[in-house]
């Protein structure tokens, strides 16, 4: 009997790594050669369609650029999506239009004004700042999110 079961469990196992691969396969991850402003680019490109490769994927795609620091103040990535999902920052999902405009930097941080018009018509402004991750690791000199604003309301686009 158990034998008879056993491709259809081999199946579904297949199945759900194929899944699991595909899902992760389409999200960008951290290297030294992606700038920070790209950094930033990739994490609202993703949160702009948050679901468009699987369910939350920008979210999770933001999370690959989040400095481990960032990581432990925001917990593990299921309390990274309810705080994102909460109301300082659900703007952010599905938003219509960004823009990123470079405050300053060093050669270990930068900083940017983010400005985007929620799915609302409503414009909300952001400070973001990245540093360059100096451990030693897969992380090593890549650029990585350690801190985003509350957003400040700028009011209607109509």
């Amino acid at each position: 009997m158990m034998l008879k079961k056993l491709p259809l469990i081999f199946s579904t196992i297949t199945i759900i790594i194929i899944n699991i691969s595909y899902s992760n396969a389409d999200l960008k991850s951290p290297n030294n050669l992606i700038l920070p402003a790209e950094v930033i680019k990739i994490q609202l490109v993703g949160l702009m369609d948050n679901d468009k490769d699987f369910k939350d994927s920008g979210i999770e795609q933001t999370w690959n650029f989040a400095h481990p620091n960032n990581k432990k103040n925001t917990g593990p990535l299921p309390n990274f999506k309810m705080m994102i999902k909460g109301n300082s920052y659900q703007m952010l999902i599905d938003h219509l239009n960004h823009t990123i405009t470079e405050l300053g930097s060093s050669d270990k941080w930068a900083q940017f004004e983010v400005i985007i018009l929620d799915k609302n018509k409503i414009y909300h402004k952001f400070n973001w700042q990245v540093e360059k991750y100096t451990m030693d690791g897969p992380l090593k000199d890549c650029w990585l999110t350690t801190m985003v604003s509350n957003p400040v309301s700028l009011g209607s686009s109509i």
